[in-house]
């Protein structure tokens, strides 16, 4: 597939606003996305990373059919689990749908948790090529080294970039040293720029307090491992959930099959799973805190519905 990214516009009507609900995980984006789409007569488009993949269910907390009120959703359940997606083949599909949808003059409602792949669909963001010898060397060096000392090499390369990747997330240490190794400048310089690539988007932001939210993170914890969480695991384990460079890396799934392989008991993978998806959330509010276009509304507005429509007939006039 290729990397050349296609306008995130399509050939829409002028008057088909981009929208995307932003924010931490367990704030109450997907609610809040399906009744501006019933609203707004638009349907979903998936931006979390792991949504993607079939089988990852209950630990990525994924709308069941049931309960989606009869609005298609777009870009979940499209790849297996072994198969290592990146963001720029995220953003090719992703941006093909876009355009379609708003030709036909509907509006695109887009929501999950992955900010980066949110930014890639929104902002100008264009990614440099890949090279097989270059990516096969640099994935050597991680198996010979580890994920924490190649980071710290990819830390006295390009800092920016060290600094917004987890020293435990091998697959993004190794794209980064790659795209410095191709085009001989930082990784950070390719980051996009907080420009929307179509002045027609709208990011709606889910406002919640700290303490708020942590208790929702605990209670979606609970709720995960009650709904049959470690068997979605156990199953996934058996296609290949290890191996995969991108699905391996969804927190739940990793303490679970460190539960499961007898490095964890139960419990200590629920708190695993909980402080993880705690850190996490602060770094997904810490990103879009710094997008000022972003419009917040808080979780528990009685009037949050009418003023992301209101923002979003702004777009439209």
């Amino acid at each position: 597939m290729s990397a050349t990214p296609s306008s995130p516009s399509g050939d829409g009507s002028p008057g088909v606003p981009l929208v995307a609900v932003v924010g931490a995980t367990a704030a109450g984006k997907t609610a809040l996305s399906l009744d501006l789409a019933q609203r707004l007569g638009g349907e979903i488009v998936n931006t979390d990373a792991m949504q993607l993949y079939r089988g990852m269910d209950i630990g990525t907390a994924k709308v069941p059919l049931a309960e989606r009120r009869g609005i298609p959703h777009h870009l979940i359940d499209v790849l297996d689990v072994s198969h290592p997606a990146t963001v720029a083949e995220f953003q090719e599909r992703a941006r093909a749908v876009i355009g379609r949808l708003r030709a036909a003059g509907t509006v695109p409602v887009l929501v999950g948790g992955s900010a980066l792949y949110t930014r890639a669909l929104l902002d100008r963001f264009e990614f440099p090529g890949t090279e097989t010898a270059v990516r096969a060397r640099w994935e050597q060096e991680l198996e010979r080294v580890g994920t924490r000392a190649l980071h710290a090499r990819l830390a006295e390369l390009d800092p920016v970039s060290a600094e917004r990747i987890e020293p435990d997330n091998g697959r993004r240490i190794v794209r980064a040293l790659e795209v410095i190794e191709i085009t001989g400048k930082p990784f950070s310089a390719r980051l996009p720029v907080q420009e929307y690539a179509d002045p027609r988007t709208l990011q709606i932001g889910v406002d919640i307090d700290r303490e708020t939210l942590d208790a929702r993170i605990a209670q979606r914890v609970e709720e995960m491992f009650e709904a049959g969480f470690v068997a979605e695991v156990a199953g996934l384990l058996e296609h290949g959930l290890l191996e995969s460079r991108t699905a391996a890396m969804a927190i739940g799934y990793r303490e679970v099959a460190a539960h499961l392989a007898g490095d964890l008991t139960l419990a200590e993978a629920k708190l695993k799973t909980a402080v993880k998806t705690r850190q996490f959330a602060r770094r997904q509010d810490a990103w879009f805190r710094k997008d000022a276009r972003v419009v917040w509304v808080r979780f528990d507005d009685p009037e949050q519905v009418e003023k992301a429509v209101a923002a979003a007939h702004r777009l439209e006039a």
